[in-house]
């Protein structure tokens, strides 16, 4: 057999190894030459068929060597536990108080291959944990979902955000803000609503500023909130600066914006100035509705302006718009204040006293005003009939009458 060195003499202390044990015929193969000057010869590694059975050899003497205590005992793989399943076992954990087990569950979920389905269920999963209070599991689910699957961040930290400051946590909410890589326009809108229900008017005032240098467009429902903290606060001159910052020019929210800016002014009874603004929304092509009219009832109202109480009725029907129970409240209380209550009947004429009642007045005039005494006590009679029979104006009229009659009656008991 040929060798890639030359022999060597081996020195006089040093024994040659025994000849090597000659192989079966089957296992010897031929010396492949090397085509050039040199007369050295390369081996063929063995076929791989033998190195196949000296590997299955030495992994049955290994198996045969371990103890049977320590042999992996080979089971079959369940299917991963059903999202939805679990996702109510975990809310009903939560819910009675068993948290440990809740969490449990919750990491069972996230490491197993359902958790991409967990995505899914965290509407589900969040709210309750919200309701009793642990706020930070919230916070912390969703960061581990976003870990687990991170194009899930784009609907759980919304989620989150929505979850934490319906709770009024607007720190937790902030810190959910600032780890979301972008705030589209439904979590920014609810960021300024959560922040106008549970915050100060300067934490209200920052988050519509970030909003708005972020270049998102309010929403009518966060121009609603932002609204509501400033009345709730008395902050009508405010009211104001805000509207007309969103712009009076807003087509998709209708009215409200001028019916806003018309009540910064009412609340104040600041009445040329609310004139003023009532004759620029005409001027801009804005048509009157119904919560116009009743925030310019209300204000004439409270102030005893007869004359402009009947001119808003004219208007009213003028331009076909129904009064409702609010206009004829403003009525009804302007007269009673002045003790004209014989001279009610007239202007029920103008109003059509004969319909039936109903309130379809935006409920943020009663946020600035309040209800009145006919309006308040009507709305109790009609919720204490249950619709068993069909009222009037005039009829709540007659029983309105009749209650301040009692009241004014003075009787000795002796």
């Amino acid at each position: 057999m040929g060798s890639l060195f030359p022999p060597r003499s081996l020195p006089s202390t040093v024994r040659p190894l025994p000849a090597a044990r000659r192989r079966p015929p089957e296992h010897r193969h031929a010396p492949l030459a090397v085509p050039s000057s040199s007369s050295h010869h390369v081996r063929l590694p063995p076929p791989s068929s033998s190195r196949g059975e000296l590997r299955l050899s030495q992994t049955d003497l290994a198996r045969a060597c371990t103890p049977a205590s320590r042999r992996a005992v080979l089971r079959p793989r369940t299917a991963p536990p059903d999202a939805d399943a679990a996702a109510a076992l975990m809310v009903a954990r939560a819910e009675a108080g068993d948290f440990a087990r809740a969490q449990s569950i919750w990491a069972q979920l996230l490491l197993s291959s359902a958790a991409p389905c967990l995505t899914a269920a965290a509407p589900r999963l969040l709210p309750p944990y919200a309701r009793v209070g642990r706020y930070d599991e919230v916070l912390l689910a969703a960061r581990e979902l976003s870990a687990r699957d991170p194009a899930a961040a784009r609907d759980l930290y919304p989620l989150a955000v929505s979850c934490l400051g319906a709770a009024g946590e607007l720190a937790l909410m902030e810190d959910a803000v600032q780890e979301m890589s972008r705030v589209d326009s439904a979590t920014g809108n609810a960021f300024v609503r959560h922040y106008a229900a549970s915050g100060t008017v300067p934490e209200m005032e920052a988050a519509v500023g970030r909003l708005k240098k972020s270049g998102l467009l309010i929403s009518v429902d966060a121009i609603r909130a932002v609204a509501s903290a400033y009345i709730a606060h008395r902050k009508y001159y405010k009211l104001g600066e805000f509207v007309r910052g969103v712009g009076l020019g807003r087509r998709d929210a209708g009215n409200l914006l001028w019916n806003l800016y018309l009540l910064s002014f009412a609340a104040n009874f600041k009445m040329k100035s609310l004139q003023r603004a009532f004759l620029e929304m005409s001027a801009a092509g804005y048509r009157p509705d119904l919560t116009t009219f009743n925030i310019r009832a209300a204000a004439f109202s409270k102030m005893c302006m007869f004359w402009d109480l009947h001119f808003t009725a004219e208007h009213m029907r003028r331009d076909g718009v129904a009064p409702d129970l609010v206009t004829h409240g403003c009525f009804v209380d302007a007269y009673m204040e002045r003790r004209l209550a014989r001279n009610i009947s007239v202007a029920f004429r103008r109003l059509d006293g004969a319909a039936e009642p109903v309130v379809a007045t935006d409920g943020v005039v009663f946020e600035a005003f309040g209800k009145g005494g006919f309006h308040a006590t009507s709305e109790a009679l009609l919720e204490a009939a249950g619709g068993q029979r069909r009222w009037t104006y005039y009829d709540l009229l007659g029983v309105y009458l009749r209650k301040q009659h009692r009241r004014n009656q003075i009787f000795w008991n002796y």
